[in-house]
């Protein structure tokens, strides 16, 4: 059931540069008719802030206030922060994107895996959405048997022939790498913390760290499983029929362990104190679009290299079975930790240079190098879609316009 809470609008705040009004104006509509509880906004362009919103409640329980500095869990937004500490190890030559996964990390190559490239694992076409071997919550603060665990894996399918959301897993084959490669063997989230969030000064975490007090926490407002039916109309059929069967791959992809595959448990402070790097990110809207906003400028504050920057943009190497996603049921499209435009969900502008990744309930995080943008939008009311939440939308379509840029369009 949707919680309906009342959100006076002297709890809307923030600010917006001259030409982007009609981004305020959405991000207030949002609450008075589309049920946000609260939420931010944030939008970089050029290097330079233009759009700063947020407001509602971080707890509409409560009426405990969406303060400035709140932070919030971003579920799946996560995994494009993730995929920015794999570029900046390829930026640094520790990572060949079409180097085998097994020559960094020998074990690997276990189960018929010895030749799976880091774009295939990537890009969700390695096979390995789903974890068999039982894993508790306990086992995840230690990589070292994640790593293990993970390494002895079968491929659901013949790598690069099809594609499925690594929903849970794709985050902790990434931190791996990271540190079989990385010369101080450092976490995927230590590094993220070290080598990118500290240079561009923003917070966002991947492991939250017990020093960071709940009391600015935004509480997710979650939907049980068992409410997917009810919104057929919005989730794609398929995802949702899966996700309930214990014997889907999809069930399977978000099931291990169970407590991972439900949005309301990442209100708990020891699911997000381990490192979940495709799921458990905790930050602002306002630190989000700062780091695409790098990566779509040129990223000089990390060093980037053009040759990184041109990976990201360029077109998906595609699966040779096709588009259609076995995990989530739908067409969709991968490349390098991100989601790339497709028809059914286009974002940034019409040549298809973005990247970006949603995350469940409605978060979304992109760049637009074509036209030097990073967006990001992050609330606690989680809705009903996969990607292309109604208020999420109406926000990325207010920026784009307020840029005379290409409309966003919703999916059909």
């Amino acid at each position: 059931m949707v919680l309906k809470v009342a959100v006076p609008m002297d709890l809307v705040q923030g600010d917006v540069d001259e030409g982007y009004g009609r981004v305020a104006d959405v991000f207030r509509d949002n609450f008075l008719t589309r049920h946000e509880i609260g939420a931010a906004c944030a939008v970089y362009r050029e290097g330079r802030k233009v759009v700063d919103l947020w407001g509602g409640y971080r707890d509409g329980l409560t009426g405990e206030v969406w303060e400035q500095d709140t932070i919030v869990p971003v579920a799946s937004t996560t995994k494009g922060m993730a995929a920015m500490a794999v570029a900046l190890a390829h930026t640094r030559d520790l990572i060949d994107f079409d180097a085998p996964v097994s020559s960094y990390w020998p074990e690997f190559a276990a189960q018929g895996k010895l030749a799976v490239t880091v774009r295939q694992l990537l890009s969700h076409q390695a096979g390995l959405c789903a974890i068999d071997q039982p894993l508790e919550l306990e086992d995840l603060a230690d990589l070292d048997r994640v790593a293990t665990v993970i390494a002895s894996q079968a491929p659901a399918w013949t790598p690069g022939t099809r594609q499925g959301y690594h929903g849970i897993s794709l985050g902790w084959y990434e931190g791996e790498l990271i540190r079989r490669v990385d010369p101080q063997h450092r976490s995927l989230g230590q590094f993220f913390a070290q080598e990118i969030a500290e240079p561009l000064g923003i917070e966002f975490y991947i492991g939250l760290p017990d020093d960071v007090g709940d009391e600015r926490r935004a509480k997710f407002h979650a939907y049980k499983p068992a409410e997917m039916l009810l919104h057929l109309h919005e989730f794609p059929a398929r995802f949702v029929l899966g996700f309930l069967n214990p014997r889907s791959i999809t069930y399977r992809t978000f099931g291990n362990p169970r407590i991972l595959g439900l949005l309301d448990n990442y209100n708990r402070r020891d699911v997000l104190r381990i490192e979940i790097p495709a799921a458990n990110g905790v930050g602002s809207a306002r630190a989000i679009a700062a780091a695409y906003g790098e990566f779509a400028t040129g990223g000089k504050r990390l060093g980037l290299s053009s040759t990184t920057l041109e990976a990201l943009s360029r077109p998906a190497a595609e699966p040779s079975g096709g588009r259609e996603d076995v995990v989530l049921g739908i067409e969709s499209l991968f490349s390098l930790g991100y989601v790339k435009p497709f028809p059914r969900f286009r974002f940034g502008t019409s040549e298809g240079l973005a990247f970006g990744t949603p995350g469940g309930g409605g978060s979304f995080g992109f760049g637009d190098p074509d036209l030097g943008v990073g967006f990001a939008y992050v609330m606690n009311r989680t809705g009903f879609r996969l990607f292309d939440d109604p208020r999420e939308i109406a926000l990325r379509d207010a920026v784009y316009r307020s840029m005379n840029a290409t409309p966003q369009i919703p999916s059909v």
